[in-house]
């Protein structure tokens, strides 16, 4: 088959959705499909280059060119509503690549929409966000959970997150073009229940199937032990933390928590810096970032234990996925897609969103308890095998296959 991916970053800019994006696309590619990616350019990169089997087209916006209006710090973004550079940009390579299935990825979809019908592709959407229902893409109104999408509401939140002359045009495009993404897509693929449910796909007449994210055979094997970041991991045991280090993400819960125990072992913090990540930080926490996939998988290797825990319906928990594939028990927020990924007291624990004090006592249970860590490590590993390319891809591979042969939205719609 000839795939297109649409995602608005790709390698090697670093993230659960980019890395999701980047080992599907090459896994099809060794699996004989012409695989081509397009993504939004950022600089100092080529236009097109080939890696891994797979073409990587990357393609320039209108939009991003104004500066502060669809980009954040150094990452260029692309809108919720179809952008004209990108538009004529994607025409180009859809001439070129002559895609059968195309799958995207995020709003990058939006300027694929009014191509879609002259593509001749099939559409395929796998939802890592809840971008579908929500204009700040985390169900988040303000610094409070969302219990679920209306018009005024969103206007008042989103304006308040970007600033009215980008909130505003953000929420109303959203709505508008929310609606032809559902008319278009003839599958989507959210990566957890928790997505299905959020983005309102239960119970709708929206075909969906929920199709987990996945990591590589070989995620476990560590490569570029000689990596000179290493170095900057302490000698001794540590607690880890990876991703955005932001409140979303719960970084400043950890933070707290772990000020509050006695005698502790150092905590890295290992991800993005954003607005809100906490400064000036406890005495023996540690701050790091910028690491390419290799290397975090090292720190995974190094550490007792992750944590996760976030504060708002996480998606999926792709960190949580990379700590059990290396064998480390995880305590996260018993919320969103890390509560799938979790059993609570089989491969790590489980504690309330936002609850310093449960927090501080999980992490204080598990470093005073080896014999509990090695069991829930080794219980991770294992579970963490359901979650292989090698038990995924094909699944996906399978949606293609069916929707070339039933055409729009024929018998497999909603199948599970």
């Amino acid at each position: 088959m000839r795939i297109l991916m649409l995602a608005q970053f790709y390698p090697p800019t670093i993230g659960g959705e980019e890395t999701y994006v980047r080992n599907l696309s090459v896994a099809l590619a060794q699996r004989g499909h012409e695989v081509a990616v397009a993504t939004i350019w950022h600089s100092n990169l080529p236009e097109f280059e080939v890696r891994d089997g797979v073409r990587i087209y990357r393609i320039r916006g209108a939009v991003q060119q104004i500066p502060g209006l669809f980009s954040e710090g150094g990452r260029k973004h692309a809108p919720p509503f179809p952008d004209a550079g990108l538009l004529w940009e994607l025409r180009k390579v859809v001439q070129k690549e002559r895609p059968q299935i195309v799958h995207a990825h995020n709003w990058l979809v939006r300027s694929f929409l009014p191509l879609k019908a002259w593509s001749g592709a099939k559409l395929i959407m796998s939802l890592h966000d809840y971008s579908l229902v929500c204009a700040k893409k985390n169900l988040m109104n303000r610094d409070d959970l969302c219990d679920g999408p209306q018009f005024a509401k969103c206007l008042s939140c989103a304006s308040d997150h970007y600033g009215k002359a980008k909130g505003i045009p953000t929420t109303v495009a959203n709505w508008v073009m929310g609606a032809a993404e559902k008319a278009a897509v003839d599958m989507f693929l959210p990566v957890s229940e928790t997505v299905a449910i959020k983005d309102n796909l239960v119970d709708s007449d929206l075909p969906y199937q929920v199709i987990p994210n996945f990591l590589t055979e070989d995620a476990a094997s560590l490569e570029n032990g000689d990596d000179p970041r290493l170095q900057q991991l302490p000698d001794e045991p540590f607690i880890l933390f990876v991703g955005d280090l932001r409140h979303l993400k719960g970084v400043d819960i950890a933070v707290q928590a772990y000020s509050s125990l006695k005698a502790a072992p150092p905590m890295v913090l290992l991800g993005r810096e954003c607005p809100d990540t906490p400064n000036p930080l406890p005495p023996n926490v540690i701050k790091l970032h910028d690491w390419p996939h290799s290397a975090v998988m090292q720190a995974w290797n190094r550490c007792l234990f992750g944590l996760a825990p976030s504060v708002w319906h996480e998606t999926f928990g792709f960190v949580v996925l990379e700590a059990m594939t290396m064998g480390r028990p995880v305590i996260g927020s018993r919320i969103g897609g890390i509560a799938d990924l979790i059993i609570d007291g089989e491969t790590g624990l489980l504690v309330p969103p936002g609850d310093v004090a449960a927090l501080q006592q999980a992490m204080s249970r598990l470093l005073d308890d080896l014999t509990l860590r090695e069991r829930m490590g080794n219980a991770s590993r294992q579970r963490a095998t359901q979650f292989r390319a090698s038990a995924i891809v094909p699944r996906i591979e399978n949606v293609y296959i069916s929707l070339l042969r039933v055409g729009h939205r024929g018998v497999l719609q909603r199948a599970q």
